[in-house]
C-alpha cells in the first residue's frame, strides 16, 4: 500500500511537470534560487559527476588489476621455475622479481633457504603495500563526498527556509502560493546532496570489497611463489 502511494506521488509529479501546470520543476527552482542556494546545488552537483568519473576510472583499473593478477596466478600454479613467470609484463610480476632477486642474493652468500623465503616475503608485502595504495588512490574522495554532501545540501536547505521566512515577514502573508516555492527551492538542495551522497558511499564500499579481494589475490600469489622458491633451493 505505501509503495502504491509512493508510485501515485512520484507519477502526479511527473504529470505536473510535463503539463506546465506549474512552475515548479527542477529547472525552474533552480533558476529562482537564492545564489547561495545556486552555488551549493552547483556544488552537489559537480560533487555527483565526480563520482562517476572515479567509478569508471577506478572500476577500470580494478577490473584490470584482478584480470591480470588471476592470469599470473593461474601461470605460476602451472609452472615449476620462477624465471618464466619473470617473463610476464604484467605489473603483478614484480613480486616474482623480488623472489628472484633475493634467491640470488642467497646463491652468492650461501644463505639458508628459510632465510631467503623469509627475506622474499617480507619484500613481496612491500610490493602488496604499493599495489593496493595504488589503487585506492581516488576512493577517498567517494567517502568524503558521502559524509559531507547530505550535510552541503542541508545547508542550502537551511539557508533557503531562511529565506522564505523573510519573504513571509515582508510580504505579511502566510498563503500557501507564497510560501510553496521557496521552501521547495530549498528541499531540492537536499535531494541533490542525497543523489550526490548515497552513491558516493554504494561506491566506496563496492571498491573496498574488491580491493580486499585484489590484496587476497596478491597473498595467494605470493604463498605460490615460496613454494615455488622453496623447491627451487631444496634442489640447489
Amino acid at each position: 500500500m505505501k509503495h502504491a502511494f509512493a508510485f501515485l506521488a512520484l507519477s502526479l509529479a511527473f504529470n505536473a511537470s510535463a503539463s506546465g501546470a506549474g512552475s515548479l520543476t527542477a529547472y525552474a527552482m533552480f533558476m529562482q534560487a537564492d545564489w547561495v542556494v545556486k552555488s551549493v546545488m552547483l556544488m552537489l552537483v559537480a560533487a555527483s559527476i565526480a563520482c562517476w568519473a572515479v567509478f569508471i576510472t577506478k572500476q577500470k583499473q580494478i577490473k584490470a588489476a584482478r584480470d591480470r593478477l588471476a592470469h599470473l596466478l593461474a601461470q605460476s600454479r602451472q609452472q615449476d621455475d620462477l624465471s618464466q613467470l619473470n617473463k610476464s609484463h604484467a605489473l603483478e610480476a614484480q613480486l616474482v622479481e623480488e623472489v628472484i632477486i633475493e634467491m640470488a642474493w642467497g646463491a652468492e652468500n650461501n644463505a639458508t633457504a628459510e632465510g631467503v623465503k623469509e627475506r622474499s616475503l617480507q619484500r613481496m608485502k612491500t610490493r602488496v603495500d604499493e599495489f593496493t595504495d595504488g589503487l585506492t588512490q581516488g576512493t577517498g574522495s567517494l567517502a568524503s563526498i558521502g559524509s559531507t554532501a547530505p550535510f552541503i545540501g542541508l545547508f542550502g536547505t537551511v539557508w533557503g527556509i531562511m529565506n522564505s521566512f523573510i519573504g513571509i515577514a515582508a510580504t505579511n502573508s502566510t498563503n500557501l502560493a507564497v510560501v510553496a516555492p521557496g521552501i521547495a527551492e530549498a528541499l531540492l538542495a537536499t535531494a541533490l546532496g542525497l543523489v550526490a551522497a548515497i552513491p558516493a558511499v554504494l561506491m566506496y564500499n563496492h571498491f573496498t570489497r574488491h580491493i580486499a579481494l585484489y590484496r587476497k589475490q596478491l597473498g595467494a600469489l605470493s604463498s605460490q611463489l615460496l613454494v615455488l622458491a622453496g623447491r627451487q633451493l631444496e634442489l640447489r
